[in-house]
Formats: structure tokens, C-alpha cells, sequence
């Protein structure tokens, strides 16, 4: 189950405890002196060390194995056992970096219970480590979908102010990602091992934002029946994301410039300040200049805040990244009968690429999984999307399902140095950001038709190979063949 170092100058008792945890299904390897612990900790890469204080009875050897297990990586879970036990030693082992602390004599039932809780505490740190590992994953820059312009613009942007300290304000519609590039901003800088911890300013009254905030001393206000800690401490030695920072009320306003300014945070009813370690994001969809301009809004905050500001686009304004955004939300869908993979006619995706998005790459996502959610066949056609998004194709094709839009590979930002400079213009003298993203070649496109008729007489078949390629006049071989090839072959 778990290797287990075992260290105490008692052979009795190292071998009783031995015999006890192999007969618990352990791995142990026991020592009576401090010669080859060190040597065993890089070794033997134990998940527990159960250590005695005192192995000569003259000097603490056990704070030192303390400190040599915890300098691993990962460091094992330690617990310290010690016929000579005082409140220093036992403040000392905790410091180090123990979990448990007990006293000789004790029992063997009291022993078990403290190994399980040490392995149990060590599962879960294990588990808290590959979520953090995953989150990481889940916001580096490939997970963001976009390779028009705009976004590569992005991109290089987040890319170049994600491992400074700098304040960053966020600016763009609702729906066009603001917390995903936040979150992109902390997972890809020297924080990412800290906390990420988002608030939405408009989401909470004036009283209970600022206790969010900042916190809250036990009696300061009706309510307070305990003490509370802040976001801002929660948030320390990470970012802090406050979303919709324009709804933020003037009051708040004024405490937030003065974290800016001092870096420090007093909880309210507290009449002392502590210090903090915190990275601001801000992001809004108002025009905080305006806001700033009506006296809504405090001119030195937004000039503190908008250190790096981030530009979203619309949807709109990047309409070349509707067709990956559209596999990327089909990409884990099936026909719910059919359990088929879900494909979207060519007419489909062109009613998605007019239609102007007021709720951006939010409104899109929610289109497509209403659309699969409806569609009677594992083909999404026009007549599956929402009424407002089929509202400019006024023409229908009889035959829709055969003219199915190419599958388009997901994309996030390209390698640095890959956009055009400013100014430069394509072979053909337009702008090279004019250019379409998603053009493919002909060979391609004729492939992806070629496949897409063949599936479609594949499916009126019943998924029968033989007669297919009676229908469709080839040799069985050529079907498989034409299956199987990629569209460079």
C-alpha cells in the first residue's frame, strides 16, 4: 500500500511496528540509527517517515530527517515519536514540517489511526496537485480557440505580460471570454502555483462586497458573528479577478486604489492593515472612460487599473474563427440515437458566419448545443438552428445533407514571430490580415466532398460497404481506400 520509513533507536519497537504495518499490507524499511536514513529518504522515496526525536538520547537526529524529507519532492508525510516530549520540540517538529506529533508509550490502535490520516492527507495533496496540474492545462494558451487576427493579436499580447506582476484590465462584450484570458494570464506566470480566486463586483450589494473583499472582524457589523477572511488574503501570492469592475460602488473604489497604492488590506472593524501579495485582473464591458467621465467611476483607479489593457474582439469581428469554434463545441458530441459523431451542413455554417452575435462565443455555444440537442439526424442543418441565426439564408437546399462544411481543426495562438507585421499585404497586394483563416486548398476541399458523399451513401446504405460501392461504381478496395486517406495523400 505505502512505503514506510521507520527510524527509532528501540529495536523492539521498530521491529513490533514493523511486523504491525507489513502485516497491514506496507512496505517498510526499518532503521535504529541515523546511519543510511539519509541515503534511504533519496533512495527508497518513501510516502511516510515515522521517526523517533532523540536516537542517541543526546542529540535531535529526528528534526534533521524532518528537514531532509521535507527538502524532497514530492517530501513524504512525516510523523515524530519521542519518549522525551516537550511543547518546544513538538512546536519545532510542526514548524519543520511535521503532520502528527506523538508521545511514548502509545498504542498501536493510536499509531494505525495517525498512519491513515498521514496517507489520506497525502492522497489528497497528491490529488490537489494533478487538479492544479489539469487547471494549468485547461488555460494554456492552445485551449483558447482563435487564429484570425484579432486574436493572434491576443494572444502575443497575454503571452508577452503573463509572467510580470503588471495590472491587467480586461476590455470586451459580454460572451467574448474575459475570465478565460484572465484565467490564461495566472496559469501562464510565476503565480500558477498560487490561487486563482474570481468575484463578480455586480453580483453582490455594496456591504457584502466589501466584506468579500477585505473581510470582516467578529462584531463589526450586524451579522458578523465570526471572523472573515478577505479575497484579497485568500488571494495572496496570486491573482485576484474582479469581473465587472465598472459596477463597483465609489466607496470600494477608494479602498481598492489604496490596496493598489500600498499593497496593504484592512478588514473591516480591524484598525490595522496586513500586507499582501496579490496580481490584479480586472476585466469590464462598459466604457470605463465614459463612466470615468459622468463621475461614475475614479479616474486615478481606472489610470491604476489600465496598466496593460486587453482588447477582446467580437464575435463578429472574427468571423473567420466561427468554423473551428463550431468543431470545437461539436468535437465531444454525438447523436444522442445514432450515437454518430455530429457534422454540420455547409448552409448551416453560413447562417452561423452572418449572423452578427450580440452574445458572442457565449450565444454560439449556446446555439450549437441547442441545435444537437434538436437535431433529428447526426447532421446539424438549418432548420436546427435558432430562429435570429437562420434569419439571413433565405434559400434552401433540397439536398442540404450533402454538402456538408469541412471539418476545421481547432486552433489557439500560432508560434511567436507568425503574424504578418502591421502593414504587410498578401501575394496578392491586400492586407495579409484580410485573408480569410479558414481557406483551404482545393485538394482538400474536393477531398472533404468526396468523403462527405460517400458517408452520406454509406448512411442510405445502412452502413453496408458492399453495397455502397455498388452504388457508387467502385471496387470495394477504392471504398476502403477513399476512407482511409487524408486529403495530402
Amino acid at each position: 500500500m505505502a512505503k514506510i520509513l521507520l527510524v527509532d533507536d528501540e529495536y523492539t519497537m521498530v521491529q513490533m511496528v514493523s511486523e504491525v504495518l507489513r502485516a497491514e499490507g506496507h512496505e517498510v524499511f526499518p532503521f535504529t540509527n541515523y546511519t543510511g536514513v539519509a541515503e534511504a529518504l533519496t533512495t527508497k522515496r518513501p510516502d511516510l517517515v515515522i521517526t523517533d526525536l532523540y536516537l542517541d538520547k543526546t542529540k535531535p537526529h529526528g528534526l534533521e530527517i524532518v528537514q531532509k524529507a521535507r527538502a524532497l519532492n514530492p517530501p513524504p508525510v512525516v510523523i515524530m515519536i519521542t519518549g522525551f516530549g516537550t511543547v518546544e520540540s513538538a512546536v519545532e517538529a510542526m514548524r519543520l514540517g511535521c503532520y502528527d506529533y506523538l508521545e511514548k508509550p502509545f498504542k498501536l490502535d493510536e499509531l494505525k489511526l495517525c498512519i491513515q490520516r498521514a496517507l489520506n492527507h497525502t492522497q489528497v495533496l497528491a490529488e490537489n496537485q494533478e487538479l492544479r496540474k489539469e487547471l494549468r492545462r485547461s488555460y494554456q494558451f492552445h485551449r483558447i480557440i482563435g487564429a484570425s487576427a484579432p486574436m493572434q493579436a491576443v494572444f502575443q499580447l497575454v503571452e508577452r505580460i503573463a509572467d510580470t506582476d503588471a495590472t491587467v484590465l480586461i476590455l470586451g462584450e459580454s460572451g467574448t471570454g474575459k475570465e478565460l484570458i484572465a484565467r490564461a494570464v495566472h496559469y501562464n506566470s510565476r503565480r500558477s502555483q498560487g490561487p486563482f480566486v474570481p468575484i463578480n463586483c455586480s453580483a453582490l450589494p455594496e456591504n457584502l462586497l466589501e466584506s468579500e473583499l477585505f473581510g470582516h472582524r467578529k462584531g463589526s457589523f450586524t451579522g458578523a458573528v465570526t471572523d472573515k477572511t478577505g479575497l484579497f488574503h485568500e488571494a495572496d501570492g496570486g491573482t485576484l479577478f474582479l469581473d465587472e469592475i465598472g459596477t463597483m460602488p465609489a466607496q470600494l473604489q477608494s479602498r481598492l486604489l489604496r490596496v493598489l497604492q500600498e499593497k496593504e488590506v484592512r478588514r473591516v472593524g480591524d484598525n490595522t492593515a496586513t500586507t499582501v501579495n496579490v496580481r490584479i485582473v480586472a476585466a469590464t464591458n462598459e466604457h470605463l472612460e465614459t463612466l470615468v467621465k459622468e463621475g461614475r467611476f475614479r479616474e486615478d483607479l481606472y489610470y491604476r487599473l489600465n496598466v496593460v489593457p486587453v482588447n477582446l474582439p467580437s464575435l463578429r469581428e472574427r468571423r473567420d474563427d466561427i468554423p473551428m469554434l463550431v468543431s470545437h463545441f461539436l468535437r465531444d458530441r454525438n447523436h444522442p440515437r445514432s450515437g454518430k459523431p455530429f457534422r454540420i451542413t455547409q448552409l448551416a455554417m453560413s447562417a452561423l458566419q452572418a449572423h452578427d452575435w450580440p452574445g458572442n462565443v457565449r450565444e454560439l455555444e449556446n446555439a450549437i448545443e441547442r441545435a444537437s440537442l434538436l437535431a433529428d439526424l447526426p447532421t446539424l442543418r438549418l432548420r436546427d438552428l435558432p430562429p435570429v441565426v437562420r434569419a439571413r439564408i433565405t434559400t434552401e437546399e433540397p439536398n442540404e445533407e450533402q454538402s456538408l462544411a469541412p471539418d476545421v481543426v481547432p486552433t489557439g495562438p500560432k508560434p511567436s514571430g507568425t503574424l504578418s507585421p502591421a502593414g504587410s499585404a498578401a501575394p496578392d497586394g491586400r492586407p495579409a490580415a484580410a485573408l480569410p483563416q479558414t481557406l483551404i486548398s482545393l485538394k482538400r476541399f474536393s477531398h472533404d466532398q468526396e468523403l462527405a458523399y460517400i458517408q452520406h451513401v454509406l448512411a442510405c446504405a445502412g452502413q453496408n460497404k458492399d453495397e455502397a460501392a455498388r452504388i457508387l461504381e467502385v471496387s470495394l478496395a477504392t471504398l476502403y481506400r477513399k476512407l482511409s486517406e487524408s486529403p495530402e495523400s
